[in-house]
């Protein structure tokens, strides 16, 4: 059993964040003293000097940093398990924060958000429609509870919701239709092609894809439809995004001999999962049902 509290590693780091007794027994509203007594009989507990004198202040011993170092850990684990708690015996959560990449299906995202609502219409939802690293980058810094993504962040396990199927289409007058033959990648690359542009704050190294070099790049999925759709360039668009356009012959897919078509895996993401609610459960389910209504696997507009 260890002999040393929770509390006096919390003095401990108190001194050393608040550069000695004083400032840290104002900041935790202890005395000096009190402070002093927990920190030397930790040092007696553990056989170890933790803290030097280093002019009118005190800094840790090389000991110390590492001995504070793993304890920060402990104090960490110990104030997430607090907030579990809290959760659970606080109950509902007044708001639920859900980033959908824009590549979902719509009627997936409307079908849970309107099944959501008639179970909790109380719950504030924030809906933040991410692409690539943006809902990436959410789930990373905790700002969102539920994350719903074509990308796959290391440490986070995540359960599939199915496969959006991408189609490389263009109007049907473009010019790479008019080449009335079948295309390759080097084609394309002479054409502009439309992006979406990462919508992460912090972008990571190498995040732009590979195409065309006269790129454009737009802020939202449905403005690079609307510019295919015009003629100003053609793009990997979301068939659910283009069917209807394909249908009626405002869009027409490109002749690839090969990459015409590309399937992305979508997955659901907790930030912790320990620590969601009854509300952020639900949303979860909702976002499950919806990309499988049938139960059978198969997500809704998507294809496995």
């Amino acid at each position: 059993m260890s002999r040393v509290t929770l509390a006096q590693w919390q003095m401990l780091a108190a001194v050393v964040d608040h550069g000695g007794f004083a400032r840290a027994a104002e900041a935790v509203h202890k005395s000096p003293s009190t402070l002093n007594h927990a920190v030397h009989k930790l040092e007696e507990q553990l056989g170890v000097r933790v803290l030097e004198p280093a002019g009118r202040q005190v800094r840790l011993t090389d000991a110390g940093e590492l001995l504070l170092r793993r304890a920060r850990q402990l104090l960490d684990g110990a104030t997430a398990l607090e907030d579990v708690a809290l959760r659970l015996a606080s109950g509902l959560e007044a708001e639920v924060t859900l980033s959908v990449d824009q590549i979902v299906p719509e009627a997936v995202q409307i079908s849970a958000l309107e099944a959501f609502s008639r179970l909790y219409p109380q719950v504030r939802v924030q809906l933040h429609e991410s692409v690539l690293n943006g809902g990436i980058e959410m789930l990373q810094a905790g700002h969102a509870d539920l994350v719903v993504t074509g990308l796959s962040p290391p440490g986070f396990p995540g359960e599939p919701l199915g496969s959006v199927r991408f189609i490389a289409v263009a109007h049907p007058r473009h010019t790479l239709h008019r080449l009335g033959r079948r295309l390759d990648l080097r084609d394309l690359s002479h054409y502009r092609q439309l992006v979406v542009r990462d919508s992460a704050w912090q972008q990571p190294a190498g995040v732009n894809p590979p195409g065309a070099d006269q790129r454009w790049t737009v802020g939202h999925l449905a403005t690079s439809l609307d510019m295919v759709k015009r003629g100003l360039g053609f793009a990997w668009l979301p068939e659910t995004r283009v069917a209807d356009a394909l249908a009626k012959g405002d869009l027409k897919a490109l002749p690839l001999t090969a990459g015409g078509v590309r399937h992305v895996p979508v997955q659901l993401f907790y930030s912790d999962r320990d620590r969601a609610g009854p509300a952020a459960q639900a949303m979860a389910q909702a976002l499950r049902e919806a990309a499988d209504p049938s139960g059978d696997g198969q997500a809704d507009g998507t294809s496995a």
